[in-house]
């Protein structure tokens, strides 16, 4: 992750721009005196800074929670903070070069808001979860150049790579997409997709919670895929594959194809890795064989008029409120110079949002984007609400 280490941190006057990059307002936390956040704009971006006091020194760097596909952008606005506080860097790992030519005019890389708003429908579509390298996906794009691919990674280095190659190879046929696949498939229209691959994906074997595998990415996939539409699984982990296995034939009907070291048109640098090794690979196939009903969630997050002083608000920190299928947890509180803001986590137990919500005066707004428009966000939100209005 990119950072400075600095001698001491200097405030400035908020707003203030510099080289591009606006600084907006900073935020206290009021439960760590360590911990700041600066919220900045850039390009299209907003994020935020954060600065973490250590022994001796101090650490500017961004916040883990807003940061933004576009690595530069983070470059960028460290740089630009740095110059305009007059800060004295010890130590760096921020690079001072240009952004690659590559990634100026980049037109794949998309907001969970833009799908959102308007899901891409008018080609047949398909799905890669973790794409890493990017080797299949850019595959099978040059290969299919009649079909649509969304590439979803959070992975901020194998984005760019990805990113650099759709700009050389001038590849039109691919989105790419930083967030949690496991979300944006609750968005996805019914009856849509022809595939989803999730090739290699990280086995989580201490924290299975995490495997993008489960129950419910299972019924989330049989929803979105048309008929005769394929969930593709490719694993070298024995421990995956047998969970997998368990958890797609544990459904009342279920059609599976298995394999064992199938080869493939083309491999990833991982899968090149467990082949050297001898290492099997385990390929699990579930093809949909029913039509969905359409996909309809009503409702939305727009807040009320906020009643509750903000002393109270602040007080919400570290307390959790559990509902049917899910939760908000107040992480933490901050103090603004005209209001207040928390962060928190909310939704469904096994794949929560992580938001922050600014209380200016009486009004409420998430930060920076809304949160994924699914049932368990909207209870949650609705909780919220009622909290925030009194």
């Amino acid at each position: 992750m990119p950072h400075l280490h600095i001698k001491e941190f200097k405030t400035i006057d908020f707003p203030k721009i510099n080289n591009g990059v606006r600084f907006n307002f900073m935020a206290n936390n009021v439960n760590h005196s360590d911990e700041k956040l600066i919220s900045v704009s850039v390009d299209g971006d907003e994020f935020f800074l954060l600065v973490q006091d250590e022994e001796n020194k101090h650490l500017l760097k961004s916040d883990k929670l807003t940061r933004p596909a576009a690595i530069f952008n983070v470059h960028k606005a460290l740089l630009a903070y740095a110059e305009l506080a007059g800060l004295e860097v010890l130590a760096s790992n921020v690079p001072h070069s240009k952004k690659n030519m590559h990634l100026q005019e980049i037109s794949a890389l998309k907001s969970i808001n833009y799908f959102a708003s308007h899901f891409p429908t008018d080609k047949e579509l398909r799905i890669e979860v973790g794409f890493g390298s990017g080797r299949h996906l850019l595959h099978q794009a040059i290969n299919n150049p009649d079909l649509l691919f969304i590439g979803i990674e959070i992975h901020g280095p194998s984005i760019e790579q990805v990113l650099k190659q759709i700009s050389i190879q001038k590849i039109e046929n691919i989105l790419i997409l930083n967030y949690d696949a496991r979300l944006f498939m609750e968005l996805v229209p019914s009856n849509l997709v022809d595939k989803i691959y999730v090739h290699f994906p990280v086995p989580w074997d201490k924290k299975p919670h995490r495997r993008v595998i489960s129950t419910t990415f299972i019924e989330e996939a049989r929803r979105v895929l048309k008929v005769e539409g394929r969930l593709e699984l490719r694993t070298d982990s024995e421990n995956y594959y047998a969970y997998s296995y368990e958890t797609f034939i544990a459904f009342p009907k279920t059609i599976l194809h298995i394999n064992k070291n199938r080869d493939i048109a083309i491999s990833s640098k991982y899968e090149d890795r467990w082949k050297k090794m001898q290492k099997n690979i385990y390929d699990v196939s579930m093809i949909n064989e029913e039509e969905s009903e359409p996909l309809t969630i009503e409702g939305d997050f727009d807040f009320k008029e906020v009643r509750m002083p903000h002393d109270a608000i602040l007080a919400l920190h570290g307390t959790t409120n559990k509902f049917e299928d899910g939760f908000i947890h107040f992480e933490r509180s901050y103090k603004l110079e005209d209001g207040v803001m928390l962060r928190l986590s909310m939704g469904s137990f096994d794949r929560p949002e992580h938001m922050y919500v600014l209380v200016n005066g009486n009004k409420a707004s998430y930060f920076d984007n809304l949160p994924l428009q699914s049932r368990s966000n909207l209870r949650a939100h609705s909780y919220l609400n009622e909290v925030l209005h009194g």
